[in-house]
This record gives structure tokens, C-alpha cells and sequence, in this order.
């Protein structure tokens, strides 16, 4: 906390315009390790708030452009670091290592790692396993040593087309996990933190619906897994040399309703997060007597960032919201009590409401809302209004703080986020019941929303406009094919519009991964009809539509530039032929597709994008954007 508010007290003697978020710190021993302008360095924790820094490794070496490190770590015995470096239009990586000593050196190099964990052998050598991941698939896992030992050899290879593998180290360090996943199915293996050369234990052979994580604490396993009924997560727990599922035993169950956002293991206790009903919780358990303690936590609260703390006496972890920059919280397990950061109230609080309604979708289900608004607003019916949705993979819509999404608050607007089925607010049947042949729930979920939000007064159908990005666009894209008179504009980024030839075409790298969400239309007939009846591509027709703006980047390897580019020209073609047909006076809608260069498939801090989508909104709805603009200088750099 005192590390916290030094840090604090530096970021406000500056501009708000020189404002920077880290992106990758790590503690070890007594030094912190993080990136320092272009440079990975170390600094004893003490020091971390002031310039006092060793360079460990210069990121201009890789002649990238503007590189950033997304993830380090560091050997046991602090021989070696370990760093994942990416750029904002890539999601290609380079994963150096760094040998640290009175002059340190760059070891090593690997292109294209996705996860990585050291571990440290019987003779005291640093090996570090990673994961090699080409066109997207995860299957190679490697181990490699250095120094005078040096050697890289591939450990395991995951035949499934279907699943990708990635690596984790459990809070103890006694084993390294190698998890092989796909959206359903999970299968993990244990390697001993101490004998990384000998041959990994399985735990549990995957059983096709049964997905589970695995952490230790004193020779037990703790699982996390949907096993059984219901299949939602529970936490089961064995012996660490009798790890197969014949041996699990329930060990702690969720209410409904509930969402696992995370686990994490300490010495004497084991903390749940959780959402709940669309609010956040957390659970500390005590292992020593089994005693449960659940804490609710601050409404306005929409999402936990977690913090990788090592310290046994306390539970950190960060809250935030969407118009809201994150807030420091600690856990001490000694006093069972629960701690927030001290200091400035941030003016949000005050100046904005946050509200949990709820819709109800045409088949009686109620979804959640979180909408947010100004206090002071008046005559709420004439706002703008900025409605967000996902609702696939299980994934929860995105509620981490944006400064750009702040701003409109201030200036008047409504936010409202939509938690449909397809993703995984409610728990895992909230996802099942929005996928494969049930992604209609979805769209039906968000008409119900946004006619919700109308009928109790917020905004109307002039001043609605709908945002979404990658396979949110599927509901987006589908509603303004089902119900265009609901919205006014609609801003999409690197979105999903073409769901059934994208499904029909397996030489794509994710489209066996994917098959357990949107069907297999090559080989089920069934899938196949029921994809043709919401596939925004599928069913353009000469009809009004909102206006479109759409970002798509130009070597998006997730969501291909040709299905957008294909779209669009559809939706153009749409959009004329209408317009021919209703005559004089008809104010057409404007169709906008905007390609960026570069390969990653959604950059959440593109200046350009975010300045492009605010202006288009405005424009549309025909607003004064005087304010806005003059406020969002004081958070990007122009």
C-alpha cells in the first residue's frame, strides 16, 4: 500500500497526457523487474518509485516497432529472466532470455512463445519450458537450458487440431501444469518443480464436457472443475500421488448463478473471486478449519484485476470499472478483514450512478444490465445511448476502465452493458445456453435489453447506437439485420460477420477450435440451417439499416479481412437498392469501413481508432463534440 500510494503521489505531479499504464511487473526476491521507457530493467522494491534502475536488456535490439513487454519471469535462484515482447499491431512474440550478472546479456531468443515457466532442477540448473504457437495453435511445448548446458528439445506435442496447450506454475512452485484445453474439454499433466526430467503424471484423461484447473498446497491437490451435477465450477481437492478423478472430493460448491473469475492459494487459505448475480464477491476459505467467509464487494466494482503477490499474510487485488480506473484492496487474512487504498476519492463516485437492471428475454429469462449515467442528468429519454455486447465463448463482456468511455459519461451519455447468454456472467450454462444451436438466446436477449432500456426511459431508438468487437459482431450484426429501427449507429471492430463460410472453411487456424461454439455446418445439416438464420452476412437485405463504421485490421489472422471487406460491399449494395426503392427524401445510412495496417485483431489503445469511432458517433447523431475532444486530449497523446 505504501509502494501504491508513492507511485500515486508521482503519477499526479504529471500531465494527465503523460499518464502511462505497465505493462508487465513482476517481483522477485528483493528487486522488481518491469519496463522502463524502451528497456526491461530491475530495481530493488524499495526503490521501485524513483529512477534508481538496473537495464537488463534493451527491447530496440529486436528492431520492432514500438515494443512493450507483455509478460517476464524470473529463474528461482535469479540467474535468469525470462521476457514475452509483443507490438500493439502483432500478436507475434519474441521471448528473450537474459542472463543476469554484473553485465547483463541477452542468452537466448524464441519466436512465437505464447506461455512460459521456469522451474529448477535436482542440480540446481534453470530450465525454462515454453510453448510454441504457430498460426494461432498452441501445441509444442519445449524445455530449453543455458550456460555451459545448453540445449532446447521439444517435450510434447498436442495431436488434436482442437485443443491448445499452455503452461502453468502452481502458487507453491512445487509443480508446473501443462494444460491442454479446447472450449469444453481439459486434460492436465504434472511435471515436478524439482525433477523437471522426469516423466509428467497425468492427472485425469480428458473426458469430453469435463473441463478442471489444477493448484497444490501441502501435498493436495486443490481442482476446480465442473465435474458432476450441476456442471458449474466446484472446488475438489485430492492427494497430490492419487491425483485421478475416482479420488476427488467435494470440497466447496457455488451458488447459482455464480461466475469463477478466479483462484487463488495461500498458505492457510484459498480466495475465490466470483461474480454473483452480476456483482462481484470474493470468498476466502479457510483450509485449516474449513471456515467460509464471503465478502461482498462495492457496487460500482464491474471487474478484478489481479495482482501476483507472493506475500502469505495478505490478498491483493485491484477493482475497477469501465468509467472507473482501477482501486487497490488487500485481504489480510490475520484480521479477516478486507482493506481499500486510502486517499483521493476519485469524483466518479459522486458525478455517476451505476444501475444492476435486469430484461426479460422472450423465453421468460431474465438477463442483467449495468448501465451507468451522470447523477445530474435530466429527462434521461433524450441521451445518447451506447449499448455494449459479446455474449460468446463464455466470456464475459469487457468492463475494464477506458478513459474514452468515462468521457462520454461526462458528456451526457448513457452506457449500458448487456450480459447475454453465449457469455459466461451467470456461469458456465449461462454460456451453453447461448451456443451452438441456442446463439439465438443471444440475439433475442439483446432486443429485450435495449427495448428494456427504452421503456424505462433511457434514450430512444434516434439516439441508441450499439458497439461491439470480434464475435460480438455476430449479435451486432444480427440485429441490425432483425430489429434496425432499435438503433441509430453502430461501431464494430475486427468483428465476425461471416459465421458460415468462415465455419465451412477448415484451412482457417481456429475453425476446429471453434466448432463447439458455432457447429459444424460442412458435415451437420442441422448446424448449418440454424447458422444461416442469424449470420449477419447470410441475411443482408434491402431494408433500412443504422449507420456502420468498421475497423478491421488489414492481417488479422482471428477474423479475416475478406469476410469484412464482403460484407460491407453486401451491405452497401443493400443500402442502395433501399434507397433507389423509397424515393426522394430518404437519408440513406452511412457505411464505413476502415482498415488499419498491421497484424493483432483488436488494439483496445489505438488513439486513431478510438478518436474515429467518437467522432462517427457523434456525427450521427448529430451532438456537439467541441467537449468531448478537448476532454479526451487530456488522456491520449495527439
Amino acid at each position: 500500500m505504501d509502494a501504491f500510494e508513492k507511485v500515486r503521489a508521482k503519477l499526479e505531479t504529471q500531465p494527465q497526457e503523460e499518464y502511462e499504464i505497465i505493462n508487465a511487473e513482476i517481483k522477485h526476491g528483493g528487486f522488481v523487474y518491469y519496463q522502463e521507457g524502451c528497456c526491461l530493467v530491475r530495481s530493488k522494491d524499495e526503490e521501485a518509485d524513483n529512477d534508481n534502475y538496473e537495464v537488463l536488456f534493451n527491447l530496440e535490439k529486436l528492431k520492432l516497432d514500438q515494443p512493450f513487454i507483455d509478460c517476464i519471469r524470473v529463474a528461482p535462484d535469479e540467474k535468469y529472466v525470462a521476457a514475452k515482447i509483443r507490438t500493439e499491431d502483432s500478436e507475434a512474440s519474441t521471448c528473450v532470455v537474459v542472463k543476469l550478472c554484473d553485465q547483463p546479456v541477452m542468452e537466448a531468443s524464441f519466436p512465437n512463445v505464447s506461455s512460459f515457466e521456469w522451474v529448477k532442477d535436482e542440480e540446481d540448473e534453470d530450465v525454462l519450458f515454453y510453448t510454441f504457437q504457430r498460426n494461432l495453435r498452441c501445441h509444442d511445448v519445449y524445455r530449453a537450458t543455458f550456460g555451459d548446458n545448453k540445449r532446447n528439445e521439444r517435450f510434447y506435442t498436442e495431436k488434436d487440431p482442437s485443443f491448445f496447450v499452455f503452461l502453468y506454475l502452481t502458487k507453491d512452485s512445487r509443480f508446473l501444469t501443462i494444460n491442454i484445453m479446447n472450449k469444453t474439454t481439459s486434460e492436465v499433466w504434472l511435471i515436478d518443480g524439482s525433477s523437471p526430467w522426469d516423466p509428467p503424471v497425468l492427472i485425469q484423461k480428458r473426458i469430453h464436457g469435463v473441463l478442471y484447473y489444477v493448484e497444490h498446497r501441502d501435498d493436495e491437490l486443490y481442482i476446480l472443475t465442473n465435474v458432476g451435477e450441476p456442471t458449474e465450477f466446484k472446488l475438489m481437492r485430492t492427494a497430490d500421488d492419487a491425483p485421478a478423478i475416482m479420488n476427488w472430493d467435494l470440497f466447496f460448491t457455488m451458488k447459482r448463478n455464480t461466475k469463477v473469475v478466479d483462484l487463488d492459494m495461500f498458505k492457510d487459505h484459498c480466495v475465490l473471486f466470483l461474480k454473483h448475480s452480476n456483482l462481484l464477491y470474493v470468498n476466502v476459505i479457510g483450509l485449516a478449519d474449513d471456515s467460509v467467509r464471503s465478502l461482498k464487494l462495492p457496487p460500482w466494482a464491474c471487474g478484478f484485476i489481479m495482482d501476483t503477490s507472493s506475500d502469505p499474510k495478505n490478498c491483493p487485488f485491484q477493482l475497477c470499472s469501465p468509467i472507473r480506473p482501477p482501486k487497490y484492496y488487500t485481504y489480510k487474512f490475520a484480521e479477516g478483514k478486507l482493506f481499500e487504498e486510502t486517499g483521493h476519492e476519485d469524483p466518479i463516485i459522486k458525478t455517476s450512478r451505476v444501475l444492476r437492471l435486469e430484461a426479460k428475454s422472450k423465453d421468460g429469462k431474465l438477463v442483467p444490465m449495468t448501465v451507468f449515467h451522470k447523477t445530474d442528468s435530466e429527462h434521461l429519454q433524450k441521451k445518447p445511448l451506447l449499448v455494449h455486447v459479446y455474449g460468446a465463448y463464455g466470456i464475459d463482456l469487457k468492463m475494464n476502465f477506458r478513459p474514452e468511455r468515462r468521457i462520454l459519461v461526462d458528456d451526457g451519455w448513457i452506457l449500458a452493458y448487456c450480459h447475454v447468454r453465449g457469455g459466461g456472467e451467470l456461469g458456465l450454462q449461462w454460456h451453453t445456453d447461448g451456443c451452438l444451436t441456442k446463439k439465438l438466446n443471444g440475439l433475442a436477449d439483446l432486443e429485450a435489453c435495449i427495448k428494456t432500456l427504452h421503456d424505462q426511459g433511457f434514450s430512444q431508438p434516434c439516439l441508441t447506437t450499439l458497439t461491439a468487437f470480434s464475435a460480438g459482431g455476430v449479435l451486432a450484426g444480427a440485429l441490425c439485420n432483425s430489429n434496425p429501427e432499435l438503433l441509430r449507429a453502430v461501431t464494430l471492430e475486427a468483428p465476425f460477420l461471416d459465421v458460415l463460410n468462415t465455419m465451412m472453411d477448415t484451412t482457417l487456424p481456429l475453425t476446429l477450435e471453434e466448432l463447439e461454439e458455432w457447429g459444424n455446418p460442412s458435415s451437420d445439416e442441422k448446424h448449418k440451417k440454424y447458422i444461416k438464420r442469424y449470420c449477419p452476412y447470410q441475411n443482408i437485405k434491402p431494408q433500412h439499416y443504422p449507420s456502420v463504421h468498421i475497423t478491421a485490421y488489414e492481417n488479422d489472422e482471428r477474423v479475416p479481412l475478406k469476410g469484412i471487406v464482403n460484407y460491407t460491399e453486401k451491405l452497401k449494395k443493400a443500402v442502395m437498392n433501399h434507397t433507389k426503392n423509397t424515393g426522394e427524401g430518404y437519408q440513406a445510412p452511412n457505411i464505413i469501413l476502415d482498415i488499419q495496417p498491421g497484424g493483432n485483431h483488436v488494439i483496445e489503445d489505438s488513439q486513431k481508432k478510438i478518436t474515429a469511432q467518437i467522432k462517427f458517433l457523434y456525427e450521427e447523431l448529430g451532438l456537439d463534440s467541441t467537449t468531448v475532444f478537448e476532454n479526451l486530449k487530456k488522456y491520449l497523446k495527439f
